[in-house]
């Protein structure tokens, strides 16, 4: 059986007398999408600092592909492998599309880019960006102010951004938020497709694209994961049910 990409060990937070995060331990296996799941107030932002290192935990560990990189820095774990999309759309309005990415692809390969360089000078950042945009349905696109697309169509291009770093999980955090009704039907069947290159860590409320996409769901109240498993199992979970999917028995 393969190793976990990731694996969350007895993760711990605590703010005075309030446990955030009160051992969270869970596995995400390569080239599976596992979404984490829990009401408002469940402790899944500060989660998701703690795997990304904008919260250093109290106790436990963030092990990515073999690697504890509990006590990196954000770009050292970019390097390690971690990419990821935030709630708020974050994309620089002013640049192009393709610029947006070829900025994360310059991040990524520490290369000297500028904007006011010809192109064929950053071919290779260019060539990185434009197949990152081509992988999310966008290449058409890549001209275009990142401020004049569709709010769907800048969900797409942070990913676009993440996917240019080569990651080798990425932590996407509400990528559905905001979104109408055919926008998130068309990022539902993108995620479904990059399913087939990428690791995905997926944190959601839209419940029906999380029983669509995940895998593996886990559940996390008031800090805790109460249960991990497939759709149909966190489907049957009384005590999910009680907890979160507002359903009694």
């Amino acid at each position: 059986m393969a190793d976990p990409l990731l694996r969350l060990v007895d993760l711990r937070k605590q703010y005075g007398g309030l446990a955030v995060t009160d051992g969270v331990s869970l596995d995400v296996m390569p080239g599976a999408i596992h979404a984490v799941i829990g009401p408002n107030g469940a402790g899944k932002t500060t989660l998701i600092h703690e795997i990304t290192g904008v919260v250093a935990p109290d106790a436990g560990q963030v092990v990515l592909a073999g690697q504890d990189i509990t006590r990196l820095s954000l770009p050292r774990r970019v390097r390690a492998g971690l990419a990821r999309t935030f709630q708020i759309t974050s994309v620089v309005a002013g640049f192009s599309a393709l610029e947006n990415v070829a900025l994360a692809a310059q991040a990524r390969s520490g290369s000297s880019f500028r904007f006011v360089r010809p192109a064929s000078s950053e071919r290779r950042l260019n060539d990185a960006a434009m197949a990152a945009l081509d992988d999310v349905g966008l290449a058409d696109r890549a001209a275009v102010p990142a401020g004049a697309l569709s709010h769907g169509e800048k969900r797409a291009l942070e990913l676009a951004v993440a996917l240019a770093t080569r990651p080798r999980l990425l932590l996407l955090d509400e990528p559905l938020a905001g979104a109408g009704p055919e926008e998130t039907e068309r990022l539902v069947a993108l995620l479904t497709r990059l399913k087939a290159g990428y690791t995905i860590l997926l944190v959601e409320h839209d419940m029906q694209a999380v029983f669509a996409l995940a895998d593996r769901i886990s559940v996390l109240v008031y800090g805790r994961i109460i249960a991990t498993g497939s759709v149909a199992e966190i489907r049957g979970n009384a005590e999910v049910r009680a907890a979160y999917l507002g359903e009694d028995d």
